[in-house]
C-alpha cells in the first residue's frame, strides 16, 4: 500500500470530526469486485461504440445493438460481490460518519454492502423498466431473454420500449437524484472522492461544489486525477486496502470491513 500511516490517521480524524461527510464513488471501487471499467483499454467502449439515447428511441437496429451489448456486460454485474471499500462505506454510514454515498456506478454494490442512502446519478443496470409506464423487471429476467436470442423488448402492459435503468449517452440525469446530490455536496464539510477519474461531467462537478462550499476534499484513487492539486489529501492506492486501513484506525474490525 502506497499511502502513509499519517494519511490514514488524518483521514480517520477528519471523518470523526466531520458533521456532514459525503462519499462520491466511481468505477475504481467496483473494478476491485471484478466489474471492468467501460472506458479503460479493453473495456466495453473500446469494443463497441455506445448507443445514444435518441438513437435507441428512433432506430430499431440501434435498439438491437443495445441489447447485444447489454447481453455481454450484465453477467459481470450479477456475479460481482461488494469488496472492502463498499463494506467500509456502509459501516461509516451506519456510524454516522458519512451521510450518504453518491455514485457514478450502476452495479448496486453499495446497496448490497449495506449502504442505505445511495444516490445513483447514472442509474442502475440491475433493473429494466418501460420508458412509457415505468413497469420494472429484475435484470436477470431480461438477461435470460437476451440469452435466448430475443432482440425486441416491449412492455407487456402498454407496449412501450424497455431499457435498462441506466443513463445512456445523450440521456438526462435523473433530475431529483441530481438535485439531491448537489444539495448534499453544498452541505458537506468532508467529501471522499473514491475510485473516480473525475473527468466525467456533470458528475465530477460534485467534489468541486463541495470544495467551493468549504468542504475538505479527499481523493482515493490508484491513478492521478485532474483534481489532485485541488484536494486536501490524495491517496494513490487500492481502495479496498485503504478503506480497510481507515476502518482499523477507527476501531472498526477488519473482519467486518472484509465480510
Amino acid at each position: 500500500m502506497q499511502d502513509s500511516s499519517t494519511d490514514i490517521q488524518t483521514l480517520a480524524q477528519w471523518l470523526l470530526s466531520a458533521q456532514r461527510g459525503l462519499a462520491f464513488t466511481g468505477a475504481g471501487i467496483s473494478t476491485e469486485s471484478g466489474i471492468p471499467d467501460f472506458r479503460s483499454p479493453g473495456g466495453l467502449w473500446s469494443k463497441h461504440s455506445p448507443v445514444y439515447f435518441q438513437d435507441f428511441l428512433a432506430d430499431e437496429d440501434e435498439r438491437r445493438r443495445y441489447w447485444q451489448i447489454r447481453r455481454q456486460s450484465i453477467p459481470a454485474f450479477v456475479a460481482a460481490r461488494p469488496n472492502a471499500g463498499h463494506v467500509m462505506l456502509a459501516a461509516l454510514e451506519a456510524r454516522g460518519l458519512i451521510a450518504a454515498v453518491v455514485t457514478q456506478n450502476i452495479d448496486e454494490l453499495h446497496q448490497r454492502a449495506g449502504s442505505r442512502r445511495v444516490l445513483e446519478i447514472h442509474g442502475t443496470a440491475m433493473r429494466v423498466h418501460c420508458l412509457t409506464c415505468d413497469k420494472r423487471w429484475a435484470c436477470e429476467e431480461i438477461q435470460a431473454r437476451c440469452e435466448r436470442d430475443e432482440e425486441d423488448f416491449v412492455c407487456d402492459d402498454c407496449g412501450g420500449l424497455l431499457k435498462s435503468m441506466t443513463v445512456s449517452f445523450g440521456q438526462e440525469l435523473p433530475a431529483a437524484v441530481w438535485m439531491e446530490s448537489r444539495q448534499l455536496a453544498r452541505q458537506a464539510d468532508l467529501i471522499l472522492a473514491i475510485g473516480s477519474s473525475l473527468v466525467v461531467y456533470p458528475a465530477a462537478e460534485l467534489p468541486e461544489i463541495a470544495k467551493r462550499h468549504g468542504a475538505k476534499l479527499v481523493i482515493i484513487n490508484r491513478d492521478p486525477t485532474p483534481m489532485d492539486g485541488f484536494a486536501d489529501l490524495v491517496i494513490n492506492a487500492g481502495i479496498g486496502e485503504t478503506m480497510a486501513a481507515v476502518g482499523r484506525e477507527l476501531g472498526i474490525l477488519q473482519s467486518e470491513a472484509c465480510a
